[in-house]
């Protein structure tokens, strides 16, 4: 019994079903890049908004207009002179506190992240699974007892708010999280090289493990200024003298019971935006690596 053999393929058909293959990618690969360019733009328009009101006229800035019809610096003028405490003060409070909280953020969210990766001692799991267990419990439940632990240690007047509410974002059980995601992915040959070294496990975190993790750290460091530079809800709680207000709370001079003014409240939202547009621009590609690393290993 006999069984028939395919014929093989001739040169010339095989150079055209790779062709097809390869326009096939192209095409796939033209569409993803389309919808991508589209959803960025997409994502820009509230930015570019944010701009044109901010030259428009009070009158003009609740209308429906891309274009300013009259163009005007009124709004950014207000923005310099009409707010109390002035605009530069207002920056320099936002930058403190998340300037601050930034670093506290990776040094205790990264001692913490190895220690949960790396180091053996009882009760390791229930004890990270309690702080991920964190993240399930919004700000509002926890305002009165951190409120009245801020009271209790003199957090509470004066320059000392400052403290109050670096105090409550000092550390993050997302900062934790993503860290100890990361130290996981790092092999262990490369400790056990520095242990053979005469190396103590806070040398071997100092000098090995933290420079590997930098990817890690530059994702943290822009999420957490990020939150800090944005954040409305605790230095509304906590801060009570107006001198020390954040750029959030400055915001809301503009806002009144019956009407907003949008053209200074947009020229002050536009220069905020600034500095987190910088540094996540200088720091993209360690926020995707860390980010990307992070999820590898759980």
């Amino acid at each position: 019994m006999t069984t028939a053999r395919a014929a093989p393929l001739r040169p010339d058909t095989a150079v055209d079903v790779a062709a097809v293959g390869d326009r096939g990618r192209r095409f796939r690969r033209g569409i993803g890049y389309t919808f991508l360019i589209g959803y960025a733009l997409l994502m820009f328009v509230p930015f570019t908004w944010t701009v044109i009101t901010s030259f428009k006229t009070q009158p003009d800035s609740v209308r429906m207009t891309f274009i300013p019809d009259p163009a005007t610096l009124q709004g950014w003028e207000r923005a310099f002179t009409e707010l109390n405490p002035s605009l530069p003060q207002l920056f320099l409070n936002s930058a403190i506190i998340a300037g601050v909280v930034t670093v506290t953020n990776v040094l205790l969210g990264s001692m913490a992240g190895y220690a949960f990766a790396r180091l053996r001692f009882p009760g390791r799991e229930p004890l990270f699974l309690l702080v991920l267990g964190t993240l399930m419990i919004p700000d509002q439940l926890r305002m009165v007892p951190i409120y009245q632990l801020i009271r209790f240690l003199g957090l509470s007047a004066g320059d000392l708010q400052y403290g109050g509410v670096i105090l409550v974002l000092a550390i993050s059980a997302t900062s934790v999280f993503l860290l100890r995601q990361y130290f996981q992915t790092i092999p262990r040959d490369l400790e056990e090289a520095a242990k053979i070294d005469g190396a103590g496990f806070f040398t071997t975190f100092w000098r090995v493990m933290l420079p590997l993790a930098t990817p890690a750290l530059g994702a943290v460091a822009i999420l957490q200024f990020q939150g800090a530079w944005n954040g409305f809800f605790w230095p509304l709680v906590i801060m009570s003298e107006r001198d020390n207000w954040p750029l959030p709370l400055g915001l809301t001079q503009f806002r009144f019971e019956f009407f907003t003014q949008w053209p200074p409240l947009m020229a002050v939202v536009t220069l905020a935006t600034l500095p987190i547009l910088l540094l996540y621009l200088f720091f993209q590609r360690y926020f995707v690596e860390g980010i990307a690393a992070s999820g590898v290993k759980g």
